[in-house]
């Protein structure tokens, strides 16, 4: 078996709405069918302190990079950043965040497969459902946007977390895992997925 790839991790959250809107089996089939392995999976309810450490694993530098994006988000809106620096308005966006995955129980899942965190990324969907391709999950299934999060100041609702990096889904599967609540287990598709010559499926 090709084993390059084969085995790189990444988190997944189905955060409060997806559970409320009852899409955890349509979410989970839309990665499963991909030929993704689902290796870890717990329903729980995070106390916003494990919501903001779950936001925070990319430090004052993610702080910085996404309260620029929302002042880029204000601007091209035509609008003014209500928030003086970068910093500030990362830390509404981080307060946002927190309280709404801390809202009600989220489905918290480990994926593995090739290019694991690129696919789930791709199958979910950009940020903003508005602008989500139809197709993925957030194109399909909500249709929230930067100024209804905005004009009511809250956190966009988008349905699902999933990592960004090598790096960042290493520290959330950490964050959320215990190394024993991972399980390493052989699915028969992946003989078709990563095996280069196939053997053995002939009788």
């Amino acid at each position: 078996m090709a084993q390059q790839h084969a085995h790189e991790r990444t988190l997944v959250i189905i955060k409060p709405d997806g559970i409320q809107r009852s899409l955890i089996g349509e979410i989970i089939k839309r990665y499963e069918r991909v030929g993704l392995k689902l290796t870890a999976l717990k329903l729980v309810v995070p106390s916003e302190d494990m919501a903001r450490a779950h936001y925070m694993v990319g430090g004052e530098e993610w702080l910085e990079e996404i309260g620029r994006k929302a002042s880029t988000a204000y601007e091209k809106r035509g609008e003014k950043s209500p928030y003086k620096t970068n910093r500030e308005n990362g830390l509404a966006v981080l307060d946002a965040n927190a309280k709404y995955l801390s809202a009600s129980a989220v489905v918290v899942m480990v994926w593995e497969g090739s290019h694991a965190i690129g696919v789930v990324r791709k199958i979910t969907g950009g940020t903003e459902p508005l602008a989500s391709d139809v197709g993925t999950i957030r194109g399909d299934f909500t249709i929230d946007s930067y100024p209804l999060a905005d004009a009511g100041g809250r956190s966009i609702r988008n349905l699902i977390h999933a990592s960004g990096s090598q790096d960042e889904a290493d520290k959330e599967i950490a964050l959320w895992f215990k190394d024993n609540e991972i399980y390493k287990y052989r699915l028969i598709q992946e003989q078709v997925i990563y095996d280069v010559n196939l053997d053995g499926l002939l009788e």
